[in-house]
C-alpha cells in the first residue's frame, strides 16, 4: 500500500516590481515554506523572473511565474520592469503599466485551478499593497487576499493618509496634521518627496493611488512587515481606516549571505569586508549607505564625503552616482568626491569607499558596527535594528520620511541628518550628527541602549520554540490557519468575524 504524501497548499505571491518590495516578498515566501506545510507560486514580469532565480536557495521548491509585459507598450524604455532600471520621472508610468496586470494575472490563476497537479491549486493570494484589485480575482475564485505592507506601520500610514488626503494642499502653512491619523502629530512639507509635495489630486501619482488604495477593504487581511511592539500606533490605524483583520508578521528579512538583498552581485567581497572590519575596535565604524535606488545630489555627495574625513571615524560608504546621472553606471570619483579622496582614504585604512554594493548584513552584523547613516528604507531599518544598530537619517522619498519621524520621535534609535535629495547640507552638520551618535554623549549612549531593547524586542516577536511563540510568529499562524479556514463555500470565522469573502465585514481590530 502507498501512502501519499499529504497535499500541500499553494500561495500565490504578486509583488510591485522594486526591490523594496521584491525583497521582502521573497523574503516571506521562504519563510512560509521553511513550515513545510505550503508551496509558492511566486508571480512578477519576465525581468525580474530571471533576476529572482539566482537568489533562490538551490533547495527552494518557490515556483518561478512569468506574467506577460511588456514596457515598451506603456512609453517606458525597453526592458522596463523595475523602479531600480527606470529613469525617476517615469517612475509613475510604470505604476499604471501595473495595471495591466490585471487580465493576464486572472488567467494565470485560472490555468492554476485547471491544472492537473493539485499542489498548484491556490489556498490564497498574497498581493502588493498597489495591487489591491486582486481581491477581486481571489474571491472569483473563493480564495483568501491578503495585502502585503513590505514597509513598517506607521510609514505607510502617514504615506497612505498623505496621498488620499493631500492634507498639504489646502494649508497655508507648512506644517499641518494629517485629518485620520492625528497620532501622527505635525508633519512638515519637507518631509514630502517631491512627487508628493507637487500632488493636487490630479496628477497621474494621485490618480493612481485613488483607483488602488481605496481597494484595501476588499482585501480579507493586510500583513505588515514590521512588530507590534514598537509599531503599534501604524497598524491601529490601519484597523481602524481598513477595518480588516491587520497582522505584523516581521521582520521578514533575508539571512546574511543572500544576494536578493542587493539584488546585485557585491561590488566588495564579504571576505575583503570581514576582514577590514575585524581590524576595527567594537563599536568604531559608521556604515553609509541610501539603498538601491537612491542616491545624493553632487554637493550633497561632496558635503558627505568632507564629513566622513573630518570627523576622523571609521567607515564603510557605498557610493552611487549622483542625481542627473544614471544611478547604475560607472562612479566617477575624480568628478564627484574632493580631489585625492579614494587615496587618502584608503592609505589611512580609515575607509572603505564601495562602488555600488556591498554586503549590508553582514556588515552591520559585525561588532566593529557603531551606527548606520541610512535613508531609512524599511528593509534597511529592519536590518539595522534587529542587530541594535541605532541610526543617522537621511530620508529620500516615498515613506522614508515618516520611518524616520517614528525612529527618532517614538522610538529614540535615530536622529536625522538631511531631508531629501535638494536640500542644503554642509559637512559641519553632518560631522556634528556622527559625533553625537558615536561619541559617548549622553544622547548616543541612550541610543545605543534603546537599540539593543528594540534588538530584543524583535528577537522575543521572531521566536518559535516549542514553549514560547512570538507575537509576529503567532500572527503568521493567524493568517495562514484564516487562510486555510477559508474555501469558496466555507463560512468559517476569524477570530468572531465572519469569513465570507463576498460580504463586506464589519471593522476587526486584532490587539
Amino acid at each position: 500500500m502507498v501512502i501519499k504524501p499529504p497535499t500541500k497548499e499553494n500561495i500565490v505571491m504578486i509583488p510591485f516590481m522594486a526591490q523594496g518590495h521584491i525583497i521582502p516578498f521573497l523574503a516571506l515566501a521562504l519563510r512560509i515554506e521553511k513550515t513545510n506545510k505550503y508551496t509558492i507560486t511566486f508571480v512578477n514580469t519576465p525581468s525580474n523572473i530571471k533576476n529572482l532565480r539566482s537568489s533562490l536557495p538551490s533547495n527552494s521548491s518557490i515556483h518561478l511565474l512569468e506574467i506577460p509585459f511588456n514596457s515598451s507598450d506603456h512609453e517606458l524604455p525597453p526592458h522596463t520592469e523595475n523602479t531600480d532600471s527606470v529613469p525617476y520621472d517615469l517612475v509613475p508610468k510604470l505604476f499604471e503599466a501595473s495595471l495591466s496586470f490585471k487580465p493576464h494575472f486572472r488567467n494565470l490563476i485560472s490555468k492554476l485551478f485547471q491544472d492537473e497537479n493539485e499542489h498548484k491549486r491556490p489556498l490564497c493570494i498574497i498581493s502588493s499593497m498597489f495591487f489591491g484589485w486582486c481581491a477581486e480575482i481571489a474571491h472569483e475564485f473563493g480564495l483568501f487576499h491578503a495585502i502585503f505592507v513590505a514597509g513598517g506601520g506607521f510609514g505607510f500610514a502617514c504615506y497612505y493618509s498623505l496621498w488620499l488626503n493631500l492634507p498639504h494642499s489646502n494649508s497655508d502653512s507648512d506644517e499641518f496634521e494629517l485629518p485620520d491619523f492625528p497620532e501622527a502629530s505635525t508633519l512638515h512639507v519637507t518631509q514630502m518627496s517631491d512627487t508628493l509635495r507637487a500632488a493636487d489630486g490630479s496628477d497621474s501619482f494621485s490618480v493612481f493611488v485613488k483607483k488602488v488604495f481605496p481597494l484595501w477593504v476588499k482585501a480579507d487581511a493586510i500583513l505588515v512587515n514590521t512588530v507590534e511592539e514598537f509599531d503599534k500606533t501604524g497598524l491601529n490605524y490601519f484597523r481602524r481606516k481598513i477595518g480588516r483583520p491587520v497582522w505584523p508578521v516581521g521582520p521578514v528579512l533575508f539571512s546574511s549571505g543572500n544576494k536578493a538583498r542587493a539584488g546585485k552581485e557585491f561590488g566588495l567581497s564579504q571576505e575583503i569586508c570581514k576582514n577590514w572590519l575585524d581590524k576595527k575596535p567594537s563599536c568604531s565604524v559608521l556604515y553609509v549607505s541610501f539603498g538601491s535606488q537612491n542616491t545624493i545630489s553632487s554637493s550633497q555627495m561632496m558635503q558627505l564625503a568632507m564629513a566622513l574625513e573630518a570627523c576622523g571615524k571609521n567607515f564603510i560608504w557605498v557610493v552611487r552616482p549622483p542625481i542627473g546621472f544614471d544611478i547604475n553606471s560607472e562612479f566617477k570619483a575624480n568628478e564627484w568626491l574632493p580631489e585625492g579622496f579614494e587615496e587618502r582614504i584608503r592609505d589611512s585604512g580609515r575607509g572603505l569607499v564601495v562602488h555600488t554594493w556591498a554586503p549590508q548584513v553582514e556588515i552591520l552584523s559585525h561588532e566593529s558596527l557603531s551606527a548606520f547613516l541610512s535613508h531609512c528604507g524599511w528593509n534597511s531599518v529592519l536590518e539595522s535594528l534587529s542587530r541594535g544598530v541605532p541610526m543617522i537619517g537621511w530620508p529620500m522619498a516615498a515613506e522614508q520620511f515618516y520611518n524616520v519621524k517614528l525612529l527618532e520621535e517614538k522610538i529614540g534609535v535615530c536622529v536625522e541628518v538631511a531631508r531629501g535629495k535638494n536640500c542644503e547640507i554642509f559637512h559641519e552638520e553632518i560631522v556634528a550628527k556622527i559625533e553625537l551618535v558615536m561619541n559617548e554623549s549622553e544622547k548616543g549612549k541612550e541610543m545605543r541602549k534603546k537599540a539593543w531593547e528594540i534588538k530584543e524586542i524583535i528577537n522575543n516577536a521572531t521566536k518559535d520554540e516549542e514553549n514560547f511563540k512570538g507575537s509576529s510568529m503567532e500572527a503568521m499562524d493567524q493568517f495562514l490557519n484564516a487562510a486555510s479556514k477559508l474555501r469558496g463555500e466555507d463560512k468559517g470565522e476569524i477570530d468572531g468575524a465572519p469569513l465570507s469573502v463576498h460580504e463586506e465585514k464589519s471593522c476587526i481590530c486584532i490587539n
